[in-house]
């Protein structure tokens, strides 16, 4: 039996966009999966901070959101939906936090009706989304197939990476050979 195309996708994996997508929604994004099944999968884009303060559609939260305090773009699906993504302190446990989902090792969803101030202490950064990337039941393993996505073991740290960071030429150089070459790949190839 073949192996599915999406087999290496699971929470805590990213995607990231080969040089070859061109999509504005995606173009040189890397995708945080938070949930992946049969039904379909779920991530939010790392790498497109907005204009927007956390502050000004979240003030409770601004305060505590990893600099700079911006909502990030997570994708095209559903923009005024927030999610918030965080890295739990070394030795927090998600299952005794209330309003925290475990999505991969430290990194955990947050419920953003909970009480801020209960978790700040807990965590050592969050970030906070708009919308998301979502794919229904095998549309992922298409575009995976057809070459739109690398997919790559994701670290904690990604979740936080500053804008200032090339996140998708990070995450691809850490990949070792011949991956780590698409990240020398030209941002306007008309120009090389």
């Amino acid at each position: 039996m073949p192996v599915r195309p999406d087999a290496e996708v699971e929470p805590g994996s990213l995607l990231v966009a080969a040089p070859s997508l061109t999509d504005s929604n995606f173009r040189r994004t890397v995708v945080y999966i938070i949930d992946h099944r049969g039904e379909g999968t779920l991530g939010v884009v790392l790498n497109r901070p907005s204009e927007v303060a956390v502050h000004d559609v979240l003030p409770a939260w601004g305060p505590h959101a990893t600099r700079p305090q911006a909502v990030y773009i997570g994708g095209p699906v559903q923009q005024k939906t927030a999610l918030c993504l965080a890295a739990l302190r070394t030795g927090e446990d998600h299952g005794a936090l209330e309003g925290v989902v475990n999505v991969h090792g430290p990194v955990a969803l947050i419920d953003l009706d909970s009480d801020p101030d209960a978790l700040v202490e807990k965590v050592r950064g969050l970030r906070v989304f708009a919308g998301y990337s979502g794919w229904g039941e095998g549309q992922l393993a298409g575009e995976i197939e057809r070459g739109d996505w690398i997919v790559v073991p994701g670290l904690p740290d990604d979740v936080l990476t500053p804008p200032n960071v090339d996140l998708w030429g990070r995450v691809l150089r850490r990949q070792g050979m011949p991956t780590a070459l698409l990240a020398t790949f030209p941002v306007d190839v008309r120009r090389n």
